[in-house]
């Protein structure tokens, strides 16, 4: 028998692989317990690879009864096998909080006995927190995809995210690497989710007494490169998704080689696809905030994302047409589209153009990055306006003098744009 620090590390180590724990967007507010997730955030960390680690994140147990080739805890995995109670992980995260260690709670779980077994004891964790320890921290649990509509309803009452991952982006990827599962035991519960946000939603509006039912949304994971799709597939399936289930997150994780005996997977030493992991969500960002379509960055010729450099920037390389765009003229809408220019910038240029036409010292001043903006732009001292040519040498000039613009496969920490 495992003492609780034993299991408390192998549980907490099992569920690092999950990279799906926002803390983002929820509006539960503090009536006299003890916590607080209002609208204001809570407080959170990074760690060098952008991972949260605000929130104290384990796996109830990481016993399991599928044989996921990608997981850690699959069933014919060697490993140290833990279990908390209910009573035990509601007094190791009360426990961490008055500590100050934590803010909240991502809690998971493998599959043991059954999907309604399972969910009955998560459900059961959050229901004690929220009405027997009155903690108004933030909640993020993983919904088990099987299990019954009324736990899941009941569990969404006390938490604030929910979310269940799809993990394989096609249905054929996941067939090589869990013949026991399927996309359709996901889309379930993501289904059974969004109706009731929005059935609650519209209670609300006519009482406010209404609970609250999973404030901060759902959302879901894609494993990255375990499997063979493009990154048109893996994007296809991330927007299918949104559209459907008004997910607030799809979280791209590269795949962690785990397995040395199953011949479908990358084997132990290769790297994890990190630049990659990066890219998708720089095209997630695109999609979601900046109005690209997903035809745009990728399509039937263009199924892989650059990884030497952005998608934006790959995207207006690609389309020398649409440039240069006058900074002093043009909409936000294609201001944004402009590489070198995120949204705060943009939206300063449009404010700052009602007080005359701007000048090169003047976007350097409102924090563009130029260097790369330079070739897509013109602005009031512009000293040669004429069109946009040869992609290639200005893909050359931006690598070479903005090293910001390429990343490498030894960077850990990488960035939006």
């Amino acid at each position: 028998m495992f003492g609780f620090d034993d299991k408390l590390q192998i549980l907490a180590d099992a569920a690092k692989y999950d990279v799906s724990c926002s803390s983002s967007g929820s509006k539960r507010k503090n009536s006299g317990g003890i916590g607080d997730s209002s609208t204001s955030g809570i407080c959170h960390t990074y760690t060098e690879d952008g991972r949260c680690v605000s929130l104290l994140k384990i796996l109830m147990t990481n016993y399991c009864i599928y044989d996921c080739s990608f997981c850690v805890s699959r069933r014919s995995n060697d490993v140290q096998r833990a279990a908390f109670s209910v009573k035990e992980v509601v007094e190791l995260t009360m426990n961490f909080y008055r500590r100050n260690y934590i803010e909240g709670l991502f809690l998971s779980s493998g599959i043991f006995k059954s999907a309604d077994y399972t969910m009955e004891r998560l459900m059961l964790v959050v229901k004690k927190l929220r009405t027997e320890e009155r903690f108004n921290g933030y909640i993020h649990l993983k919904a088990i995809p099987g299990a019954s509509e009324s736990l899941l309803k009941e569990a969404g009452l006390y938490v604030d995210r929910m979310s269940v991952n799809l993990e394989i982006p096609t249905e054929e990827g996941l067939k090589l690497v869990a013949p026991e599962k399927d996309h359709q035991s996901v889309r379930e519960p993501l289904a059974i989710i969004k109706n009731e946000i929005l059935n609650l939603r519209q209670d609300r509006k006519k009482d406010k007494k209404t609970p609250l039912f999973v404030p901060a949304g759902q959302s879901t994971q894609l494993v990255i490169g375990a499997t063979p799709e493009s990154d048109l597939q893996i994007m296809q399936a991330a927007n299918t998704f949104y559209k459907d289930y008004n997910l607030k997150r799809v979280y791209y994780s590269g795949y962690i080689p785990i397995n040395a005996t199953d011949s479908n997977l990358p084997q132990i030493g290769t790297s994890p696809p990190l630049v990659r992991e990066n890219r998708l969500y720089q095209t997630d960002w695109l999609l979601r905030f900046y109005g690209f379509s997903l035809h745009e960055i990728l399509n039937s010729t263009h199924q892989h994302l650059d990884l030497e450099i952005d998608p934006k920037l790959a995207w207006a390389l690609r389309n020398p047409h649409f440039f240069p765009i006058d900074i002093n003229s043009a909409t936000y809408e294609w201001i944004i589209r402009i590489p070198g220019i995120g949204r705060q910038s943009a939206n300063k240029i449009v404010q700052s153009r009602k007080y005359g036409k701007l000048k090169e010292y003047q976007l350097r001043k409102i924090g563009i990055a130029y260097n790369r903006a330079k070739y897509f732009m013109v602005c009031q001292d512009t000293l040669i306006a004429g069109g946009f040519h040869y992609p290639e040498n200005i893909r050359k000039s931006i690598l070479e003098t903005n090293p910001r613009a390429q990343v490498t496969a030894s960077n850990t920490q990488l960035t939006l744009f």
